[in-house]
């Protein structure tokens, strides 16, 4: 059985990219080769990582998003032996959210022996009650038992608390945690060091391989990558988010 991971979450900006890139990463390093497409009609990051093959997926007509163009999307996943990654953008997610419900997808794959596994981000400052909200939405809208749901903690714009409280002692958590099989927490990075090396490897859209393979970039740098790198493998190991 394969896993479609879909990396879903209403608020743009808040990393979708860097966590369909960085699980591709982790799954190459486990010996898989997935399947990646970008859905995202108007900034395709993914699509970018040249070294990642994602396939770009057109679901415009003209300047309006035409849902029926996700049909393209389930002839991609349904014969796939390997494992799928799908990053979808913000001005994509109430038509792909609306179309994989309104079309039953969620049974559809688990009958043709998939299991979908649907990442979202929550984010800490100014969008940490968006990207909550958007979480609640997700796990309340999608089907229990055809659904694996897993949550990544981005504290780039801040800390992820709300009067206090970790996103574990909060209300749309532990309403939902019965849904949640893992929690991806991404440390937070030091601006003027490691935050600026990897902040400067993404902007290329470049991989941790290919920076770490990279002459021109300082030891330094390199090092720094590299840290970052395993810090973040560690945590997706911790978090089983491929069990």
């Amino acid at each position: 059985m394969s896993s479609i991971h879909m990396v879903l979450q209403g608020k743009g900006g808040v990393g979708k990219s860097f966590a369909a890139a960085l699980l591709t990463q982790y799954m190459m390093l486990k010996g898989r080769n997935p399947l990646c497409i970008d859905t995202d009609p108007i900034n395709a990051t993914f699509h970018g990582y040249k070294a990642l093959k994602a396939q770009r997926l057109q679901i415009m007509d003209g300047d309006e998003i035409n849902p029926r163009n996700f049909d393209a999307l389930i002839e991609l996943i349904a014969p796939s032996q390997e494992d799928v990654i799908i990053d979808n953008g913000a001005s994509s997610f109430v038509p792909l959210a609306h179309y994989l419900l309104s079309n039953h997808v969620p049974a559809l794959l688990q009958e043709m022996g998939h299991e979908l596994v649907v990442h979202t981000l929550v984010t800490g400052g100014q969008a940490l009650l968006d990207t909550l909200s958007g979480f609640a939405q997700l796990v309340t809208q999608f089907p229990d038992g055809s659904t694996r749901f897993v949550v990544w903690l981005n504290p780039f714009w801040g800390q992820i608390e709300h009067e206090g409280k970790g996103f574990t002692e909060l209300k749309a958590y532990k309403d939902n945690k019965h849904r949640v099989s893992s929690i991806v927490q991404i440390p937070p990075l030091k601006e003027q060091t490691y935050g600026r090396d990897l902040s400067d490897m993404l902007q290329k859209k470049l991989t941790f391989d290919e920076a770490l393979a990279m002459s021109s970039l300082s030891i330094m740098t390199r090092q720094r990558l590299k840290i970052v790198r395993d810090n973040l493998f560690n945590r997706l190991d911790q978090s089983a988010v491929l069990a």
